[in-house]
């Protein structure tokens, strides 16, 4: 199938690694001009190089912080109009509630949430005025089953569908859509540390340790494994394309079953 992104500009947040490279290649090798955004120049580097050896053409990259306010207007005024905006910039952490403090939220709150406020409020006139963009926040199944050891995290994420269904309602009879996207807990870079902080046996084998994850941690998963990036990248390129036209306001799961609601 032909998702008929050609010519579009499309700006990816976060994505030197995990779950935003894997985006940013999905979309090159579908033809978009995407560009990368990230805080290290080495890492902007070797994501570029990445995705232009898979095969994907236009792919560049701006250093720029998007959780902070300097960062998101040195983005914007680097890439001043863009057809698709993945807010994809995003951190986790496992912490006792009483342990997170108002500096963690606060930080929390800036990289995942204020990072998607700030670039949406740069792109979305221009999308409306020329009457077709797609915004996409990348989100959590965190934001609707919330783990007890990452209430600040998951408070950020169902704080993204809140924005993303607002900000839809503001497109009403235009060809501009805003979505979100709920992946599970994904492979990606530094999640083997994060697995090995969980786990009762720190030393047991990856695969041991990701298995007692689910059993415990994340037992309602039907997929009773870690979702592999290009999976989500597979839905977002989707809800990037023209294609999905009738797509608007929507919080689309690629979660693996872990969420156990209908809707």
């Amino acid at each position: 199938m032909d998702l008929q992104l050609t010519d579009k500009t499309a700006l990816v947040t976060g994505a030197t690694a995990g779950i935003g490279l894997a985006i940013a290649r999905a979309l090159a090798l579908e033809g978009a001009n995407v560009i990368i955004t990230g805080r290290d120049q080495s890492k902007l580097d070797s994501a570029i190089s990445d995705i232009k050896t898979s095969g994907g053409e236009a792919i560049s990259g701006i250093l720029a912080d998007a959780a902070t306010a300097e960062g998101a207007t040195i983005i914007a005024k680097a890439a001043p109009s863009v057809d698709i905006l993945v807010n994809n910039l995003g951190i986790y952490e496992s912490k006792d509630f009483g342990a997170i403090t108002d500096t963690d939220w606060t930080h929390l709150f800036d990289v995942n949430v204020m990072s998607g406020v700030r670039l949406s409020r740069a792109y979305l006139p221009g999308m409306l005025e020329q009457n077709w963009g797609r915004i996409i926040f990348i989100s959590s199944e965190s934001g609707l089953a919330i783990p007890p050891d990452m209430i600040h995290y998951a408070t950020t994420k169902t704080a993204q569908l809140s924005i993303s269904r607002g900000l839809a309602q503001l497109t009403r009879g235009t060809a501009v859509t805003v979505n979100a996207v709920l992946p599970g807990p994904t492979r990606s870079e530094g999640i083997e540390a994060f697995l090995r902080s969980q786990a009762s046996h720190p030393s047991a084998s990856i695969k041991q340790i990701e298995a007692e994850f689910f059993a415990t941690a994340r037992s309602a998963s039907i997929l009773q494994r870690m979702v592999e990036a290009e999976e989500v990248a597979s839905l977002v390129t989707y809800l990037a394309s023209p294609r999905s036209s009738a797509t608007n306001g929507a919080a689309l799961r690629a979660e693996g079953g872990l969420v156990n609601t209908i809707g």
